[in-house]
């Protein structure tokens, strides 16, 4: 994760650089804005009680539209609604046999976001997320076994709906959008704390590129 977290700052300071002398020209930061944007996220989870559950990170898609609602030049409201992969990896040894476990769970996530708008190519973003789970998919391998399976939740103490937060930045290049997101729930994925799954929140980091208009 912390690599991913230079990534992005590495691509904000070539976006910086590459922007500011022609951002001037094209400021739209009090003008009403819809786009969309697609891309990856690398997500693990974490346990919030310090239970002892480690995983690997996974590569998930990531993709939908969004609003850009000014309020004067520097401050505005970035509601958006996307469809977000996220899950982990987990790998190991059994009795001398290599296993590996992979969940992707596929979520709609609903970003509330206020932005901090400083410079004309550079938008700051901080809010609540919330997420609603849609499906979610475990395969397994045991040495040379494999098998995949597909759930509709039925287990019901697992949590369904999530809130999190979310905060990131926007590098508006014209009508092109380079986004980084830094995302964290703020609930277990347990409902009601009696589950056999393993206590844990998803966190994840997000890359897209978009346009807008």
């Amino acid at each position: 994760m912390k690599k991913i977290g230079l990534i992005l700052f590495a691509i904000l300071g070539i976006g910086m650089t590459v922007n500011a002398q022609e951002s001037e020209k094209y400021d739209r930061r009090e003008k009403f804005t819809v786009g969309f944007r697609l891309g990856a996220n690398l997500s693990n989870v974490w346990d919030s009680e310090g239970e002892d559950f480690d995983a690997d990170t996974k590569l998930g898609f990531a993709g939908g539209a969004f609003v850009g609602i000014p309020i004067g030049r520097y401050i505005g409201i970035q509601p958006e609604v996307l469809f977000s992969q996220k899950g982990f990896k987990a790998s190991g040894t059994l009795l001398g046999t290599s296993y590996s476990y992979k969940k992707t769970t596929n979520w709609i996530d609903i970003p509330i976001q206020f932005q901090i708008k400083p410079l004309p190519f550079l938008t700051v973003l901080v809010g609540p997320q919330i997420s609603f789970r849609v499906s979610e998919r475990n395969e397994y391998t045991f040495g040379n076994n494999s098998s995949a399976q597909e759930e509709e939740f039925k287990n019901d103490n697992i949590r369904k709906n999530m809130l999190g937060i979310s905060t990131g930045f926007d590098i508006n290049i014209y009508h092109v959008v380079v986004s980084g997101r830094a995302c964290w729930d703020l609930q277990s994925n347990r409902g009601d704390g009696t589950s056999s799954t393993p206590r844990y929140r998803n966190q994840f980091v997000q890359l897209t590129i978009g346009f807008k208009i």
